[in-house]
């Protein structure tokens, strides 16, 4: 069954991206049908149903191009193929007439700022000085007594330069050394990778999310970048600097309206997200002006704000008073490099988040495995994976943990493979994985969909206004309404119970712990700990000094 739209892709002239609900595979991760141990695109393709069932209008999918796999395909040899490790073109094509067939639309992650050290560009570029595509990479002469040209660090760990003996002559990684920065300021470079998302959008692609977009431009004058005078002894030492001139330039705003540009000549609505870590301040710019920038850059504050309602209250109020004209906001609670919700907040809290997630305004994106409440694992030295953690042990910032198998049963390897998985299963597949939930009421999976099909279903949750609303301790509590309607969405973020007072009169249309429906509530919503609810208000409530602080 697939969504009524209009020619462009809308729907009542609203972006389907503003509606719906975005769900992020990692393919290594979400099902083997070959028995690697790996996940692939036809095992993606033959989970559609799961998504269509929890209620998510587009899949965004994690790199699948050629790549010797160093980070795991984010150092691509070939921006227009599939790995044979997961798949073929021809299984891209079936998965993607598939998604569009239930409707599903499909978004590809866009490496724009590196490649491998492996791809012919590079090998090539660093045969000569003189070599045509010398250029296309970042590269510059030793500095001051033959060390880097300046004190940009890697993501990963060490310097951002390398040594190219050959020729004498430093490059430029802003992450692993096998990940050579392209040089976006050559207008050659440009050319080719617009022409890679022609590429792919040519193909039938729904949209983009564009990784560390912020990077791809860097200060012409290559200056150091100043001390953080907050980092402290223990923290990432990427975080030793401030990125002034290594990311986050002010050109790197027309190379991505020249991206939008490309995006916005293809009908059907196609999306441009960006990947920007940075505060709200630096993040908002991303959006652009007229429909030049991003549609929407990532907000990652549920990510990285500590888990406590005054916090993040002041934090939502923030973002929604500084968003641009027109722009829309978007919400994310965990991706391939950080930590699993339900490890960061507790299962219980977990419930609270998916909530908060999936009824404040804005596209919320889910992480695979968090609609069923999947944890980090533990891996042992022996079987850690990501570089991050190799170039930089001992620190915890290793991404495996929130990479491991999708748990789909409690078969062997939680029904992900037949073969032996490229990461650790979870200890508990057994309890928490699809099939389980799906037949039981209370489940972590039941409560979204749950979640997600209220969302469909009440404009209100979907596209309405939000109004945040006065509460203490534990309490984050916001109004929904949509041409009349209005929900009241009460969160508490703390174990104990706790009390709302509000004006008026509604009823319990939704509980995090799954109650019955219709529950009257008058004057106070009462909260157990660890619950929240979606609360449906009587027509005759109006705003009020305890509603819409």
């Amino acid at each position: 069954m697939t969504v009524p739209a209009d020619a462009d892709g809308a729907v009542d002239g609203v972006p389907w991206w503003r509606r719906g609900v975005v769900y992020q595979v990692y393919p290594r991760s979400f099902l083997d049908t070959n028995g690697d141990g790996v996940g692939d695109l036809p095992g993606i393709a033959a989970k559609l149903g799961h998504l269509r069932a929890l209620g998510a209008d587009a899949v965004w999918i994690s790199p699948f191009y050629p790549s010797p796999m160093r980070d795991f395909g984010y150092d691509v040899t070939d921006h227009r193929g599939v790995d044979p490790l997961f798949g073929t073109p021809g299984d891209f094509d079936r998965l993607l007439a598939e998604a569009h067939a239930l409707g599903i639309r499909v978004i590809l992650d866009y490496v724009p700022n590196h490649t491998s050290d492996l791809h012919p560009w590079f090998a090539e570029s660093r045969a000569s000085r003189d070599n045509p595509k010398r250029d296309w990479y970042v590269w510059r002469d030793p500095g001051p007594g033959g060390g880097p040209p300046n004190n940009w660090l890697s993501t990963f760990g060490g310097s951002a330069w390398t040594l190219d003996e050959a020729t004498g002559q430093y490059y430029l990684h802003t992450f692993l050394v096998e990940q050579p920065d392209l040089n976006w300021r050559n207008p050659a470079v440009e050319a080719e990778m617009l022409e890679v998302m022609r590429f792919w959008l040519d193909r039938g692609v729904d949209g983009l999310r564009v990784d560390a977009v912020q990077n791809v431009i860097k200060d012409e004058r290559f200056r150091d970048n100043p001390p953080n005078p907050d980092f402290r002894e223990g923290d990432d030492p990427f975080n030793r600097l401030l990125r002034v001139w290594s990311g986050d330039r002010p050109e790197v705003h027309g190379v991505i309206a020249r991206m939008r540009r490309v995006v916005d000549a293809y009908d059907g609505d196609r999306v441009l997200i960006g990947e920007v870590y940075n505060t709200v301040e630096r993040v908002l710019p991303y959006y652009g002006d007229d429909g030049a920038g991003c549609h929407f850059p990532y907000n990652f504050q549920l990510i990285v704000l500590p888990w406590k309602a005054r916090e993040i209250d002041a934090a939502i109020r923030r973002y929604e008073s500084l968003l641009p004209p027109g722009a829309w906001p978007n919400w994310v609670l965990g991706n391939h490099d950080r930590s699993r919700i339900a490890s960061r907040v507790g299962r219980a809290q977990a419930r609270v988040a998916a909530m908060l997630l999936l009824t404040l305004r804005g596209t919320p994106t889910i992480y695979y495995g968090d609609e069923i409440g999947m944890t980090d694992v533990p891996i042992p030295p022996e079987r850690v994976q990501d570089p991050f953690e190799k170039n930089v042990p001992g620190m915890g910032l290793g991404r495996d943990p929130e990479r491991t198998p999708m748990q789909w049963s409690g078969a062997p390897n939680a029904g992900f493979t037949p073969g032996t998985p490229w990461l650790p299963v979870a200890a508990d597949y057994r309890e928490t994985n699809v099939e389980t939930q799906r037949c039981d009421p209370e489940s972590m999976l039941a409560l979204h969909r749950r979640l997600i099909a209220l969302r469909r279903a009440e404009p209100a949750l979907s596209l309405g206004s939000w109004t945040p609303v006065d509460a203490g301790g534990d309490v984050l509590a916001y109004l929904r309404e949509h041409e009349g309607t209005r929900f009241l969405v009460a969160l508490n973020l703390g174990p104990e119970p706790a009390s709302l007072p509000f004006d008026g009169s509604g009823e319990v249309v939704l509980s995090t712990d799954i109650d019955p429906k219709d529950i009257p509530v008058r004057d106070r919503v009462e909260l157990r700990g660890n619950e929240a609810v979606v609360v449906r208000l009587s027509p005759s409530i109006k705003p009020s000094a305890g509603m819409g602080g």
